[in-house]
């Protein structure tokens, strides 16, 4: 049995297949989320075979998938009846369809067929799409080729060389420039060929890069070349290895030089030959695949079963639980002979040395970790030492830090060589530049499964305050933050819980002071103000 689709496809489904129909290699899925994108579906399938035809039915909620062999089919829908399938949050359910074949008009299905071509590309070979046979009625021709990229739910950090992994994939990426605007993280990324942006748009838009957060939002840009000035971790020009760093640095060391112009990484390394089954696993915990097409073609070259993989069936996905490895991943991925994480311990430089303390370092940077111990250098005050409970929290604060102004001087945050901060030998005085917070009542990040592990943010004019008392009003925190020395611009209660509200600052540099300065604070009642970095604007 043959079904056609067309513009009247929601009327030609109804009272579609049952869970014990015969086995077809179309897949009928249904309770799909409102906002799903074909990418989201195709990628349930990947794992399993090749997907050669998919038709959404975006009215009802439901999609028809249809995979090369019956075979590929049955092992999808013997896996999904163990493990409930999930897309943005929501379980799904898959079923054998009464059709055994997917026919689609594709002059009404362009965008599901542009993509499911995007995709195959990727999945069945190792090069950029550029080469790959679409149609120009599947895919218009792309205005730019530069995409802006937004960050949307960034609980874990996202780096330049997180991006290049990822979207190198579509075609060879020559430029990327990195900044926060609007309290975001956002992106410029220039390929070579507009065709490459638009794949990489039709593929990736809406996609996460590690589940349930850091998701892509992905739009074309009014640029059509980028000027960048630099390579460091804010802007890269892949055709210009020779560019300085821009921070009194000389130019990349030439051996460094010629691996980027090479477009070699640490993960394109890892990725160039198959493992053994053993080692895929571990790569796949510690390096987090950045990209799951990587980690389904060498799931289907080694014969591995899909569930012996954590985290193999979310598109660009990371495993839940791997928090070092996000650290590894959201790191310096593909910086050759930079470690990729693990390392606890921070180098702190360029810091006031007249106004700096140990408190102050422990309350900014346990915004993003738990501090455990701090050294101001005692034969040079305006560098410190700062130990964080472990690598990944080091990673947040140094991607988050650096470059920060404190106490009027932008500060350096970079990874020591430092394995440990050492405590004074006993009896010996270091005029109290080192302390041990290692049993302090305020770090952030104790408790497993607090919320604040989703409400890390990167520095921002607006503050979230919380546990306020009832009797404190909005003048009084006006008042109290405006003697920090900074200007309070603005300020809102939440609507259904005054014990929270939202503080704004003039600057960055006035909310990072303000946050040192009364995080913490009495407010009395028993009451301690708590102080983070909000993602909003009042």
């Amino acid at each position: 049995m043959v079904v056609t689709a067309n513009g009247n496809d929601s009327k030609k489904f109804k009272g579609e297949d049952k869970m014990d129909g015969a086995p077809s290699r179309v897949l009928h899925i249904r309770k799909l989320p409102g906002e799903v994108t074909e990418t989201e579906v195709i990628a349930l399938g990947l794992p399993f075979g090749k997907v050669t035809n998919i038709l959404m039915l975006k009215g009802k909620n439901q999609a028809f998938l249809e995979l090369a062999t019956e075979e590929a089919a049955v092992t999808m829908v013997n896996y999904y009846s163990a493990v409930t399938p999930h897309l943005r949050n929501q379980p799904i359910y898959i079923q054998y369809s009464n059709h055994k074949e997917l026919k689609t008009d594709n002059t009404l299905n362009q965008r599901a067929q542009a993509v499911l071509q995007a995709v195959t590309a990727v999945q069945t070979a190792n090069t950029p799409l550029s080469g790959t046979a679409v149609s120009e009625s599947a895919v218009t021709p792309a205005q730019s080729p530069v995409l802006r990229i937004i960050i949307d739910n960034m609980y874990y950090p996202v780096t330049l060389d997180v991006l290049h992994q990822i979207f190198t994939k579509f075609g060879a990426v020559l430029k990327i420039i990195t900044f926060t605007k609007n309290n975001q993280f956002q992106a410029l990324l220039q390929y070579g060929d507009p065709v490459n942006a638009q794949q990489a748009k039709l593929a990736l838009d809406g996609q996460n890069i590690y589940n349930a957060c850091c998701t892509l939002r992905i739009d074309f840009s009014k640029l059509v070349n980028l000027n960048v000035k630099y390579n460091n971790d804010k802007s890269r020009d892949y055709t210009r290895p020779d560019l300085p760093s821009g921070d009194g640095q000389p130019a990349l060391d030439p051996a460094i030089a010629a691996a980027f112009a090479k477009e070699t990484s640490l993960l394109g390394t890892m990725w160039s030959a198959a493992p053994s089954p053993a080692a895929l696993v571990l790569k796949l915990v510690f390096v987090n695949d950045l990209c799951v097409f990587r980690k389904i073609r060498f799931i289907l070259k080694l014969g591995l079963p899909v569930a012996a993989v954590p985290g193999a069936l979310s598109p660009l996905a990371i495993p839940n639980a791997a928090a070092a490895a996000a650290a590894a991943a959201a790191g310096r991925v593909g910086m050759p002979g930079v470690s990729a994480g693990g390392n606890t311990v921070l180098l702190v430089s360029n810091l006031n040395e007249e106004m700096v303390t140990p408190q102050s370092l422990f309350t900014l940077f346990g915004v993003y970790g738990d501090v455990q111990r701090v050294k101001i250098l005692y034969n040079k005050k305006d560098s410190a030492l700062i130990q964080m409970a472990d690598g990944h929290q080091s990673q947040l604060a140094m991607n988050h830090l650096n470059g920060q102004k404190m106490y009027g001087k932008i500060i350096r945050v970079t990874l020591s060589k430092h394995q440990t901060v050492q405590l004074p030998r006993e009896g010996l005085d270091d005029q109290g530049l080192t302390k041990d917070f290692g049993n302090s009542p305020l770090h952030r990040f104790k408790k497993p499964g607090s919320k604040n592990f989703q409400n890390i943010f990167p520095p921002s004019a607006t503050l979230h305050l919380s546990n306020i008392p009832p009797s404190v009003a909005e003048e009084d925190l006006r008042t109290l933050f405006a003697n920090t020395g900074g200007t309070v611009k603005a300020f809102k209660f939440f609507q259904r819980d005054h014990k929270m509200a939202l503080l704004q600052m003039a600057t960055v540099e006035e909310a990072i002071q303000a946050l040192i300065d009364l995080h913490n604070y009495n407010l009395g009642e028993n009451h301690h103000l708590r102080v983070s970095f909000s993602k909003s604007t009042i």
